[in-house]
Parts: structure tokens; sequence; C-alpha cells
């Protein structure tokens, strides 16, 4: 049920802007005023043009843009996604400062998810799939987790937990990013050399970049064709940072072994899409690390006190960096 607004005299109002689907807006509405109890909680459509006026604070997920710009005195949105980059493409002038959600639960369903699926291409999981379509009992040699070379890219928060993850479960794990970065037990690469250097030596590489203009298309033809032939792709970052197109390419000239896709330039991935039909290519539905509404209501709740109590904005998106 659409929330009504019941009492006009409560002390603030903030605003949620959303276009997910109804379930999941009220799933959202119930966690964030079960935290934010001195507030009001409105959807936009629910909102007055005095309110409209009036409001500092907005929580968003998935917002249109037209509804925000309607917000007038806005001095920072409190964003339900860890990811930004359509926020900032859809309003790069905007004068009020986006916060991203920074959930520790976050990193750790990445993590978990990451080993779930590096498990599942250690394990040979899509070549018994294969057999099983074909009727084919047959076993392979399995090579020790040590024996495995997983290459991460992307070392911030998601990134890090996620290559402490993979370590505890004796994965010969390296990591790369765009600066330099020490991490205990990890080999660590950084710059363009190094990207090149660390994924000539992969078996899997784990994509967890932020998407920017340097990381956008930055696993291109080029980067590709380090890979060796056996090499498979986790991408549980955004789809721009892959060329599918070429991947799709080398995937069928047995270039590459497997493919592991969780995020597309476009969602759902429609129908008439080839990479439906690739036995080389698993498809996830954006599942890799979805936001807990439980503990990211705590953390937007502790935002929202924090500035009206004590006028602290949280730390907001570098506009240049996009993160």
């Amino acid at each position: 049920m659409i929330q009504k607004i019941k009492d006009k005299k409560m002390e603030k109002i903030i605003p949620f802007i959303s276009t997910c689907d109804k379930e999941s807006t009220n799933l959202w509405l119930e966690h964030l005023q079960a935290h934010i109890s001195e507030y009001q909680i409105v959807l936009f459509e629910n909102l007055t043009q005095e309110q409209k006026l009036s409001s500092q604070v907005a929580i968003v997920a998935n917002p249109n843009p037209e509804d925000i710009a309607q917000l007038k005195n806005l001095k920072w949105v409190q964003s339900l996604w860890a990811g930004v980059e359509k926020l900032l493409q859809e309003l790069p002038q905007s004068s009020f400062k986006i916060v991203r959600m920074t959930d520790p639960q976050l990193a750790k369903t990445m993590a978990e998810s990451v080993l779930t699926w590096s498990l599942y291409l250690h394990k040979n999981m899509p070549l018994y799939l294969k057999q099983q379509k074909q009727k084919v009992w047959k076993q392979h040699i399995e090579t020790l987790p040590e024996e495995k070379n997983i290459l991460v890219l992307g070392l911030g928060k998601l990134g890090l937990e996620s290559v402490k993850k993979l370590k505890e479960n004796d994965f010969s794990v390296s990591g790369w990013a765009r600066s330099k970065k020490k991490i205990e037990g990890i080999s660590t690469y950084y710059g363009s050399e190094g990207l090149q250097e660390s994924l000539k030596k992969a078996d899997i590489v784990v994509c967890l970049l932020p998407l920017t203009k340097e990381t956008k298309n930055l696993l291109n033809k080029e980067k590709l064709d380090l890979l060796h032939n056996k090499a498979s792709i986790i991408n549980f970052a955004r789809g721009a940072i892959v060329d599918y197109e070429y991947l799709l390419e080398k995937l069928g000239k047995k270039e590459l072994s497997h493919a592991i896709l969780d995020v597309f330039d476009t969602e759902p991935l429609p129908s008439s899409s080839l990479i439906w039909e690739n036995e080389d290519i698993t498809v996830l539905p954006h599942i890799s690390a979805p936001t807990n509404m439980k503990t990211a209501s705590k953390i937007a709740s502790k935002n929202i006190y924090e500035y009206f109590e004590k006028g602290i904005i949280p730390i907001s998106v570098d506009t240049k960096k996009g993160y």
C-alpha cells in the first residue's frame, strides 16, 4: 500500500525518490521509517509543493532526475546503492552532494559472491553442466586452490574484503588498482603496466571496479587478448567496463574458458541478446551484492540524524573520480 502523509506536524519530512517496483518501494519505506522514526519518510509523489521546497535531504533509489530537480533546496541525497555513476551522469551540474551507501554488510555479501562463483569456476561446474546436457559421464582433474591465480580488479572496500575471503580459502590471490596499494599477503599491481602484467598471469579475473571515465571499456580487445585461453572472467562491477562484443568473440574461438556476467548496459538483459544463448556464459540478474534493507536503513538513519542534530553531511562522492 502506498504511504499517505498522515501527520503534517512532524518536524522533518524526508522525501523518498524511487523507481523500484511497488513491492520493493514499500519494503524500503517500512525499513527506513522504522529506523528514522522521528522524521516522516514520504514518497515523492505524495509531497506537497511546500514540502518539496523545504526538503534539505532526500533518500534515493534509482531516482528520476526530473523529480530530484524539483527539490530546489536540497543539500545532499542519500543513495541506497553503492554505485552512483548513473546519478552523476544524469545530474552532472547538481549543487547538492551525493552520498553513496557504504555498508560493511555490502562488502561481506560481495566477498561471499566472489568466493562462490570463483569456486564454481575452480570446481569445473560449467564443464559438468555441459556434460549433463550431453549425458556425458566424465571426471576431470581438479587443481588445488593455491594453483589457481585469481586477480581482483579494484581494491576498494568490496575488493579488499573479497581478496581476503579468497586468501582465507587458499587461493593464490592478486589485486590491481589505479594507484599503489599494499595488502599483507597479497600481490598487488597498479597502473597501466601493472594491469597488463597481472592479466597475463590470471586464471580468473574478478572485476569490482567503479565505472568512471578511466575504467569505461578498460577490459577492451587489447586487455582481453592478454589472458590465456583457459582464463575466465567474473564481472560484478558494471557492464561498460568490459567489451562484451569482443568477449563473445573470444569465447566463440575458445580463446577464453568462461564468463560470469552479473551486470549489463541494459537491465534486464533483453531476451534478444546473444549472451543468453552462449553456453560459455553464466548470466546472473544483478545479484552479486544486493543492498540489505535492514543494515542500509540503519546507516541512512545515522547519517540523517547526524545532519539534523550536528550539521554533519557524510563523506560525499568525488565528482571528478566518480566514487
